[in-house]
Formats: structure tokens, C-alpha cells, sequence
């Protein structure tokens, strides 16, 4: 029997291990991937793209754990926790300056309303994806130039 667990068992086990290592890691990007540190634009809210040249903007800082940028037309600020996926953001503050551009306020108001749904994320070199409690994507961010 020993010679059975030595010659057959441990390399089988050996290689579900691995196998289950490598798909987990089929996106090539771990599940606890940071998303402090870039600049993340608004490209799209729900199912609509968002105009090229708008301003809204988002950045996570992991040292203060707070989240600021601009909804649009107004600064935001407020605190956010993140886990593996699990992304919460609390109350957000904002300035209250009127928006010139209606469509703008608009997508403001929504996209204020999107990131305060968050509840999980999804990462893809230069996306980020905010998700609501459905699985949802209520907008989604590029890290790189527009």
C-alpha cells in the first residue's frame, strides 16, 4: 500500500494542486490586486459610454484609506475599505458647484450614485469595474489615457 501512495497518490495530488493554483490564476491578475495608486477616469456608467474629455476621476489611497476626485463638475472625497474583492465606499462629500452642462450633471449625479453601490470590483490591466450587490457593473474606469 505504501508503494501505491508513494508511485501514484502524491503525484496525482501533486497535480491537482498545481492545476488548481494555475486556474485560479487564469486571469493573470491576483484577486487582491491593488487598485490604490492610478488615476482611474470614468469611461462608462452601466450599459453608456461616457463622452471622451469629461472629468470624472477617481483615486484610492491605501496609506489614509480615503477615495477623492471629481464626480464631473465637483471635488469628492470620502473613506473606502477594500478586501480580496470586496470594495466598500462610505458617505462621500462634495463640493456643490453647479454644473454648467446638464448631461454632465446628470452623469455626475449617477456616477456619485454608482460608486456609493459599490460593493466588489473587477480588475483588468488599465480597468477597473465597480460592481454593485448583484454582480452589476455600475461603471467602470481606465487607468490609462483616453
Amino acid at each position: 500500500m505504501r508503494s501505491f501512495a508513494r508511485h501514484i497518490a502524491l503525484p496525482v495530488l501533486a497535480t491537482a494542486a498545481l492545476l488548481t493554483t494555475l486556474t485560479g490564476c487564469g486571469s493573470g491578475i491576483s484577486l487582491d490586486e491593488p487598485i490604490e495608486g492610478p488615476l482611474w477616469r470614468l469611461t462608462q456608467l452601466g450599459d453608456e459610454s461616457i463622452t471622451p474629455g469629461g472629468d470624472a476621476q477617481i483615486q484610492f489611497d491605501r496609506s489614509s484609506g480615503r477615495v477623492s476626485g471629481s464626480g464631473g463638475c465637483n471635488r469628492v472625497s470620502g473613506t473606502y475599505t477594500r478586501s480580496g474583492i470586496s470594495l466598500r465606499i462610505g458617505q462621500l462629500a462634495a463640493t456643490r458647484m453647479a454644473c454648467a452642462d446638464p448631461v454632465r450633471g446628470a452623469n455626475e449625479a449617477q456616477f456619485l450614485s454608482a460608486l456609493q453601490s459599490t460593493t466588489s470590483y473587477s480588475l483588468a490591466p488599465g480597468r477597473l469595474a465597480l460592481l454593485d450587490a448583484g454582480g452589476r457593473t455600475v461603471a467602470t474606469l481606465s487607468s490609462g489615457n483616453r
